[in-house]
């Protein structure tokens, strides 16, 4: 099993928890605020980011497909929230974790919605790109027309 294989099967949910837990830690330490709290505009990005998430999870629940990054995936789903973003759960995740970010103002969230960012961006989707590409005929075209975030 790569490196990659491995930090696939941790989970992006569990790497959200872990990079927010730090953010807490780190927070309650040295407490730096990097801008004073957006209170609304929080709240708005969250459940925005959070009933992308459930949409995607329920589409795939719906098609019957995996959800797990690690699963094999029975069908390939390109319509509704799919048609706008190829990482709609990836998306939402984000999202969220900007949300705590806003209404924190403090720049450990910031980081860990960042670092986020980046690993799901660096290794989840191209690993998941990989398997789709592999087991789907199709996933090249709805790839080329559909952008990987937003």
């Amino acid at each position: 099993m790569t490196v990659q294989e491995k930090l696939v099967s941790f989970r992006p949910p569990r790497i959200a928890m872990l990079l927010l837990g730090a953010a807490v830690v780190l927070h309650l330490m040295i407490p730096f605020e990097l801008f004073s709290s957006w209170r609304i505009a929080a709240v708005l990005v969250g459940s925005t980011g959070l009933a992308i998430m459930l949409r995607a999870w329920w589409l795939f629940r719906k098609a019957g497909t995996a959800i797990c990054p690690t699963d094999q995936a029975t069908k390939l789903i390109t319509g509704d929230i799919f048609a706008t973003t190829r990482n709609p759960m990836y998306l939402g995740i984000i999202m969220m974790m900007l949300g705590i970010a806003l209404y924190s103002g403090s720049a450990p969230f910031y980081a860990a919605a960042l670092l986020n960012f980046l690993v799901l961006n660096g290794i989840f989707c191209p690993y998941e790109e990989r398997r789709l590409s592999r087991s789907f005929s199709a996933y090249d075209a709805y790839a080329s027309r559909v952008r990987r975030w937003i």
